[in-house]
């Protein structure tokens, strides 16, 4: 079976979930498929094929140099027999090569436009052509996965036009082999951690999507023992990237210990930091899964986390963490404050009774190890892949 994966991150390129989740996805299925991945970048491989935006349209909107990256994805595409495409960065490439060649389209979907709004921010009027390539291509897909449940339900509310029995969930994966506990401090005593005090710890970009703000509110009023480490980057906007700047110098006035890591850290630090953390939090406002939960879970280490999309599905409540309830209206008055100190007592919860995070860790582990393993996403993805064939 000759697949063709398309994606805009892939390694050494990877700075979000979506990412993270083709990387692994990508390894697995090579066991299984002829594989071909084509992203974006420079060079070639043997299997990995790097398309750059036409020259001719830098400094034009993000979203058209987008689609000459997916016109010359297409163009890579003949004697593939399906391909299957990740975000809107990919499904247009996917949706073209589809009806060009005659091959079946899989789209796997990450998070839906019409739910991130906020993009309009970065885009600007390219968030109507970024809405416009997933729709199309979503609709017209021979079948759509969705990595959760809940996100399931948002992709048949965003497009009620999509046959149900066209959407299928396969749940984000994890490598347990490499995301766990890692005994060594080496990363730690680099950023220049305190041994002797607890850390809550955030991994992710500086978006909307991830509610950085609320988590720097939150955080200012936990425990003053604690650090704060933010391994944050990758800002959608220059106008984010200036409100998250103001909000930690104003956290770093009112506390110390606190420890901002804006570039992307390697793989083994990142899971030392996992490992070490006495608590990971994840205050996402809008998460189809949240694998960086899971590559918490999988360090041994407890999480508090927003009660949004799938994430319920990944962290379960008072078992391998804690889930805080978003305000039921995000834009009353009050409505923000509210998450913010639910984030608060949730987190000084785990950092007042240190075993009980411990319990909750081991829990997380256990389940990232029981049900989250690549092999099996790479299975159900390969046998999805089949029975599209068949029907063709």
């Amino acid at each position: 079976m000759r697949v063709g994966l398309l994606t805009r991150e892939y390694p050494p390129d990877v700075y979000g979930g979506a990412g993270v989740h083709v990387e692994f996805l990508a390894r697995e299925l090579r066991r299984l498929v002829d594989l071909d991945v084509h992203c974006w970048g420079e060079g070639r491989t043997e299997d990995v094929r790097r398309h750059r935006p036409w020259s001719a349209l830098d400094g034009a909107n993000d979203a058209l140099r987008t689609f000459s990256v997916d016109l010359a994805m297409a163009a890579a595409l003949e004697g593939r027999e399906i391909v299957h495409s990740h975000t809107w960065y990919a499904n247009l490439a996917g949706h073209l090569a589809k009806e060009l060649y005659g091959v079946p389209h899989v789209v796997t979907a990450h998070s839906l436009e019409p739910l991130r709004p906020w993009k309009a921010e970065q885009l600007g009027g390219g968030y109507a052509l970024s809405s416009w390539a997933e729709r199309t291509a979503v609709e017209a897909a021979d079948a759509v996965i969705a990595v959760s449940g809940a996100m399931r339900a948002d992709i048949l509310a965003c497009y009620p036009s999509l046959p149900p029995d066209r959407v299928h969930v396969v749940h984000n994966g994890i490598d347990t082999a490499l995301y766990r506990p890692d005994p060594g401090t080496d990363a730690l005593t680099r950023i220049g951690l305190d041994p002797d005090r607890p850390f809550v710890l955030f991994v992710g970009r500086i978006t909307r999507q991830k509610g950085v703000p609320h988590l720097l509110r939150a955080v200012r009023d936990i425990d003053p023992a604690a650090q704060v480490v933010l391994c944050a980057g990758a800002p959608d906007t220059p106008e984010i990237d200036q409100e998250f700047r103001d909000l930690f110098a104003a956290l770093s006035r009112a506390r110390d210990g606190v420890h901002w890591i804006p570039r992307m850290l390697p793989r083994p630090e990142v899971i030392q930091l996992l490992t070490h953390a006495a608590v990971f939090v994840c205050p996402s406002v809008y998460e189809p899964l949240g694998i960086v939960n899971l590559e918490a879970m999988a360090c041994g280490t407890p999480v508090v986390a927003s009660r949004v999309g799938g994430i319920p599905e990944v962290v379960e409540d008072g078992v391998s963490g804690t889930l805080v309830p978003p305000a039921e209206e995000p834009g009353a008055s009050g409505a923000a404050e509210a998450f913010e100190a639910g984030l608060t007592r949730a987190l000084d919860a785990i950092l007042g009774d240190p075993e009980t995070g411990r319990r909750m860790g081991e829990a997380g582990r256990a389940r990232a190890v029981g049900e989250f393993g690549w092999d099996a996403v790479a299975r159900r993805t390969a046998g999805l892949y089949e029975e599209i064939l068949k029907q063709a």
